[in-house]
């Protein structure tokens, strides 16, 4: 029985998905820091100063057991969440930009007539002699 399970977490890859969220979980700590110590305070400079994630537009105020109740529709912290969130999206994908790096193309391609593995830069094929590069000529031979 506990080799069946071992073979299941094994197989459906439960141990990688348990080392992406704890990864993942590192670096959104690492992101909140940054945005919040970093990125916040030079946006708080452009952004306009005053109580505006308050904002909000009241539908009714009533009076419950002597204390004044709002039904109000909460538009600032609505903009300030949105805010927020283009911002750390922002700073993930920079950071996952600076981080990532695109492969560099392959040095090799497949012959189209015979398959065959040729360098990248070949405009025609060591194993059948068929044109295979740009402007080659007729590709049926």
């Amino acid at each position: 029985m506990v080799q069946g399970f071992r073979d299941f977490l094994v197989k459906q890859n439960f141990l990688a998905l348990a080392l992406a969220v704890v990864i993942g979980t590192a670096a959104a700590k690492v992101v909140g820091a940054l945005v919040a110590d970093v990125v916040m305070p030079v946006v708080g400079l452009v952004l306009p100063g005053g109580s505006w994630r308050q904002f909000r537009i009241v539908l009714e105020r009533s009076v419950v057991d002597g204390e004044p109740v709002e039904n109000a529709i909460l538009v600032g912290d609505l903009f300030g969440a949105l805010v927020d969130f283009l911002i750390v999206a922002l700073v993930v994908y920079l950071v996952t930009r600076a981080l990532v790096k695109s492969p560099p193309p392959p040095d090799t391609r497949s012959c189209p007539y015979c398959l065959e593995t040729v360098p990248a830069g070949a405009s025609r094929c060591k194993f059948c002699t068929a044109g295979i590069g740009p402007g080659s000529g007729d590709p049926a031979r």
